[in-house]
């Protein structure tokens, strides 16, 4: 009983310390509890839409599961693909049009929300299912990987919401712009960007960690989580500065 408590506590602190901490980062204008309680929530959905699409890929996508291709497939679509489009879906298509998000930042804090509610639930089944161990190991890794994905593509939903800039593509280099993309363009270009990186960075993430044709390049996961983190922390603080609200 007493070692059942100690796994719940270390399913679920990663995720709210994860919370808490953008929470606080959102340092300008912070986000009504109630609605981040419900983009939590979402993240709960989200989760068990991912789960019934990806168990059902993974049982009749045409490739032999344990070649180079099967592995790939399962990384980059069925686990990637998958559980980045539902959180995508939710901040893109619910929150973004929400009246409280009204800065850059809040693509960040909306996403990430989405994403540590997914998490935790996922945090909770592998943690209660196996150790302490697990428990500690996933705290460093499984969870703050869902956290940098979701601040990345955050980072470019912020941008897209309020990019008001218009940009002009000189293809053949006269000087002349050939190609003008009015802001609407560039806000669908900057969410589709963001929604398609986190797929990448996660996509490599799983790969690097579970494939069985190279030993010992697993540790490329955590190279490129690192990386990912550095991002991911760059981002936060342009968004900070770029911030409205922000007091000179």
């Amino acid at each position: 009983m007493l070692n059942d408590s100690v796994l719940l506590v270390l399913s679920l602190l990663p995720g709210l310390i994860i919370v808490i901490f953008i929470f606080f980062s959102d340092k300008h204008e912070k986000e009504p509890i109630g609605l981040l309680i419900v983009s939590f929530i979402f993240g709960l959905i989200t989760f068990i839409l991912a789960y019934f699409l990806s168990d059902f890929l993974y049982h009749y996508y045409p490739f032999d599961k344990n070649s180079l291709v099967g592995e790939l497939v399962n990384a980059f679509i069925i686990v990637a693909f998958v559980e980045e489009f539902f959180k995508f879906f939710f901040v893109r298509f619910i929150l973004y049009n929400n009246k409280n998000f009204n800065e850059p930042f809040d693509g960040i804090v909306y996403t990430v929300m989405v994403a540590m509610g997914f998490a935790t639930i996922e945090n909770i089944i592998f943690v209660m299912n196996g150790d302490v161990t697990v428990g500690i190991v996933r705290m460093f890794s499984a969870v703050p990987a869902h956290a940098t994905f979701a601040i990345i593509m955050g980072y470019y939903l912020g941008k897209a919401k309020f990019n008001e800039k218009k940009v002009a593509v000189d293809i053949d280099g006269d000087g002349i712009s050939d190609i003008n993309l009015n802001p609407k363009v560039m806000s669908t270009l900057y969410s589709l960007g963001g929604f398609l990186l986190a797929i990448i960075i996660h996509g490599f993430y799983d790969y690097f960690l579970f494939t069985s044709f190279m030993p010992g390049i697993w540790i490329m996961a955590f190279v490129s989580l690192t990386i990912a983190i550095l991002f991911a922390q760059k981002a936060m603080t342009l968004h900070q500065d770029a911030s409205p609200f922000k007091k000179m």
